[in-house]
C-alpha cells in the first residue's frame, strides 16, 4: 500500500455532494481524503450561470462555484487526490480504494461519483454545451425566460417535466421524439399534450444543433420519410436519461436495475461503513443544492459510524468469527 495512512473518511467524487461531505468530515476533526478524479468538479463544470444556488444574489458561474468549494475543502485540511478511483474493496477492514498509481485505506467511505447525462453525441452539441445546450431545464431554463422557442429532446417523464417547466418561461416548446408515442407516465403525457404552447415532432431525431457561439436552431430528420427540417430555437434541453457513475461498484454494492446505488437507513449502502451521496443514488431531484444536502447527510452518518467505533467493532466481530470457525 503506497499510502500507509488509514483515513477516517474517504470521499470519492468532487461535485457538490463530494465537496460538502469532505467539508463536514474535516470540520468534525476526522482525517479525510477526497479522491477528486482526473476532471474534478462534476456536471457544474459544464454549466453556465447558476442562479438557484443560495448565497449568490447575482448568480455564479458553475466552474466558479466548484472552484470555491474546492478551495474551502483545501482550507479545511482535506487531502485531495486528482486521480480516478479504479477499484474498491469494501468487504475488508479498512476499506480499500485504488487509483491507477496509489492505494488508500479508510474506516468509512462516501461515494459521491454522480451521474452523467446521456447526450446525443453530436459535435455541435458538445461545442454548445453551456451556450444554449443543457441537460437540466430546472437549472438553466430561467436563463431563457421570454425566449421564442426551446427544444426538448426525449419522450420520458424527465422530458415532459422539462417541457412543462419551460412552457411557463418561453413562448413555445417543441418536443422532438424518435418514436410516435411517448414513454412518459400517463399523467405526464396528458399534462404535456394538453398544454397549448407545447408542440410535438414525432418519429424524428436531432441531427445537428445550429449556431456559431449560441444555439440558433436544430436540424431534425424524420426517421420515416427521410425529410429534414430546421426548427429555430434559443435553447436545446436533452432529456434522454442519465447514467450513474457506478461501474467500479458493480459486485461490491447493491445497485438498482438502472445502476444507481441502493441506500438503506438514511444514506448507508448495502455495505456497513459505505455511504452514498448525490446523483449516484438520487434520480429524482438532480440539483446542486440537493446533492450538497445529501453530502452533508452522508458525512454526518459516516462521522457517527466512525466516532461510535463501529469499524473496530465490525473488525473484532469478523476476527472472532474466523477464530471460531478455525477452532471448530
Amino acid at each position: 500500500m503506497q499510502d500507509s495512512e488509514i483515513y477516517d473518511i474517504l470521499v470519492i467524487g468532487s461535485g457538490p455532494a463530494g465537496y460538502t461531505a469532505a467539508i463536514y468530515s474535516a470540520r468534525a476533526g476526522l482525517k479525510t481524503l477526497l479522491i477528486a478524479g482526473s476532471t474534478p468538479g462534476g456536471q457544474l463544470m459544464l454549466t453556465g450561470l447558476v442562479e438557484n444556488f443560495p448565497g449568490f444574489p447575482e448568480g455564479v458561474m458553475g466552474p466558479d462555484l466548484m472552484e470555491n468549494m474546492r478551495q474551502q475543502v483545501e482550507r479545511m485540511g482535506v487531502k485531495i487526490v486528482y486521480d480516478d478511483a479504479e477499484e474498491v474493496e469494501f468487504a475488508s477492514y479498512p476499506k480499500i480504494v485504488r487509483t491507477a498509481s496509489e492505494t488508500f485505506a479508510s474506516k468509512a467511505v462516501i461515494i459521491a461519483t454522480g451521474a452523467s447525462p446521456r447526450w446525443l453525441g453530436l459535435e455541435s452539441e458538445k461545442r454548445l454545451i453551456g451556450r444554449g445546450v443543457s441537460s437540466c431545464a430546472t437549472c438553466d431554463g430561467p436563463l431563457f425566460k421570454g425566449s421564442k422557442c426551446a427544444v426538448v429532446v426525449g419522450g420520458g417523464d424527465s422530458a415532459m417535466e422539462y417541457a412543462l417547466y419551460l412552457s411557463r418561461l418561453v413562448e413555445k416548446v417543441v418536443v422532438v421524439h424518435r418514436r410516435d408515442k411517448l414513454r412518459a407516465s400517463k399523467i405526464m403525457q396528458e399534462r404535456a399534450l394538453s398544454t397549448p404552447n407545447i408542440e410535438f415532432v414525432w418519429n424524428s431525431v436531432v441531427t445537428e444543433i445550429i449556431g456559431a457561439t449560441r444555439v440558433e436552431g436544430v436540424k431534425v430528420l424524420n426517421r420515416l420519410t427521410g425529410e429534414e427540417s430546421v426548427i429555430p430555437c434559443n435553447a436545446v434541453f436533452v432529456a434522454i436519461g442519465h447514467k450513474p457513475n457506478t461501474e467500479i461498484f458493480r459486485g461490491k454494492l447493491e445497485l438498482d436495475e438502472e445502476g444507481y446505488v441502493k441506500i438503506y437507513n438514511g444514506l448507508e449502502t448495502s455495505v456497513r461503513g459505505v455511504f452514498a451521496a448525490g446523483d449516484v443514488h438520487d434520480k429524482r431531484y438532480r440539483q446542486a443544492i440537493t446533492a450538497a444536502g445529501f453530502g452533508c447527510m452522508a458525512a454526518m452518518e459516516a462521522i457517527r459510524f466512525v466516532e461510535e467505533g463501529w469499524p473496530e467493532r465490525l473488525m473484532e466481530a469478523k476476527t472472532n468469527a474466523k477464530l471460531g470457525a478455525t477452532q471448530a
